[in-house]
C-alpha cells in the first residue's frame, strides 16, 4: 500500500506543480473551448489524455519503445501550440466541432507520456511489477488533471457570465495564454 500512496503522489506531483506547467497548459487549451455545463465532456477529454499518457509509459518503462528526452521535452510544447492554434480556427463549438479534441487528448497523451517514462523506469526496481505504480501513478495524476479542469471551468463561468466575456474571446484569450508560454518553453527546449 506504500507504494500506491507514493507513485499516486508522484502522479499528482505530476501534474499539480509549477514544474507540470507544460501539462497544465496542454489541459489549459484543451478545456478552454468548454464550458461548465460540458463537464463530463471535459472528463471524458483529460481520461483519454490520461490513457495516452499510460500507454506510453509503460511501452517506455518495458524498454519497447524509446525516444531522445530531449526531443519528447521539445515536443510537448509543441503539442501544447497545436492544440492553442486549433482552437482559434474553430467556427463554433459542438460536439461534431469537438470531436478532434478527443483525439488531441489521446495522441499528445502518448507524447507527454515519455516525458516521464525515464524518470519512472530509473525508480522502479528491476524486477518490480508495473501495474501497481502504473495505476497509482496515472491515478494520481487524473485526480490532479480533474482539479486544473474544475480550476479552469470554474474561471470560465466566471468570465463567460459574471464578467460577460464573449466566448470567442475568451477561447482566444486562454489558447493565446498557452500558445505564447509553450512557445518560450519549445524555444529554451530546441533539441539541436
Amino acid at each position: 500500500m506504500e507504494d500506491a500512496k507514493l507513485y499516486f503522489g508522484l502522479g499528482w506531483h505530476h501534474i499539480i506543480s509549477w514544474y507540470a506547467l507544460d501539462h497544465i497548459l496542454f489541459i489549459t487549451a484543451l478545456a478552454a473551448v468548454y464550458t461548465l455545463k460540458d463537464w463530463k465532456k471535459v472528463l471524458v477529454l483529460v481520461t483519454a489524455f490520461t490513457l495516452g499518457h499510460s500507454l506510453t509509459l509503460a511501452l517506455s518503462v518495458y524498454d519497447v519503445i524509446r525516444f531522445s528526452a530531449k526531443w519528447v521535452e521539445f515536443l510537448i510544447p509543441c503539442t501544447i501550440m497545436i492544440t492553442a492554434v486549433f482552437n482559434f480556427f474553430l467556427k463554433n463549438y459542438n460536439k461534431r466541432a469537438l470531436q478532434l479534441n478527443y483525439l488531441f487528448a489521446l495522441f499528445f497523451g502518448l507524447i507527454h507520456g515519455m516525458g516521464f517514462a525515464n524518470s519512472l523506469r530509473f525508480m522502479l526496481a528491476h524486477d518490480q511489477k508495473i501495474a501497481l505504480p502504473l495505476l497509482s501513478f496515472n491515478a494520481g495524476l487524473e485526480a490532479g488533471q480533474i482539479i486544473i479542469v474544475t480550476i479552469i471551468l470554474i474561471i470560465s463561468f466566471a468570465a463567460l457570465n459574471l464578467l460577460k466575456a464573449p466566448r470567442k474571446i475568451w477561447i482566444w484569450l486562454l489558447s493565446l495564454l498557452a500558445f505564447i508560454l509553450a512557445l518560450k518553453m519549445s524555444v529554451e527546449r530546441w533539441p539541436l
